[in-house]
């Protein structure tokens, strides 16, 4: 099983965000049932560790906060561009509850994340050079800001590859909640 924990996004916002596919070669747009704000990937996992991993999760405590999207970048440069993204606008809330994230993770014997995170909504994966439509793209939709929403839960999600591209599927939901609650 295939594993990673994400933030669902509102179907208007996924909406708004498909309305930015198009118009760059060589681009794989990601479908917009599967636009989602990942925490943390895991990767593949057998039943036990599955069950761990959940045990983990579900003693998280965390408020209710709320987020908005806004701005559009890439990973990579040059050869090397990797993704179009839309990044999240600063939010404590978030940093702290993907902490929490990672530190329960670490503790049911996942090893630690390597990569710093990066809060992101992946649009697009390059398959090749997207060619000079890329800057009059990034240019164009700089400016772009999600109407914010509310965060009252985290997803952990299982991934199969197919040929048609992932699906996502959710495992379990875990409801932010005060420590105190």
């Amino acid at each position: 099983m295939r594993l990673f924990v994400a933030l669902s996004l509102p179907d208007d916002l996924r909406v708004r965000l498909a309305g930015l596919a198009g118009g760059i070669p060589n681009a794989r747009w990601v479908a917009p049932e599967n636009l989602h704000l990942s925490l943390r990937f895991i990767g593949e996992v057998d039943g036990a560790q599955a069950h761990d991993v959940d045990a983990a999760l579900v003693q998280i405590a965390s408020p209710v906060f709320t987020l908005s999207l806004a701005g559009v970048d890439l990973f990579g440069a040059g050869d090397k561009m990797r993704s179009l993204w839309v990044g999240v606008d600063e939010c404590a809330e978030l940093s702290r509850l993907q902490g929490k994230i990672e530190r329960a993770l670490h503790r049911s014997g996942l090893p630690p994340e390597r990569r710093k995170f990066k809060a992101h909504v992946t649009l697009a994966r390059f398959k090749g050079n997207p060619g000079p439509k890329l800057h009059d793209y990034l240019a164009h939709h700089a400016v772009f800001r999600g109407k914010p929403f509310a965060v009252r839960e985290f997803v952990l999600f299982s991934s199969f590859l197919s040929h048609n591209g992932a699906i996502y599927t959710p495992e379990a939901s875990y409801a932010l909640r005060p420590a105190s609650a």
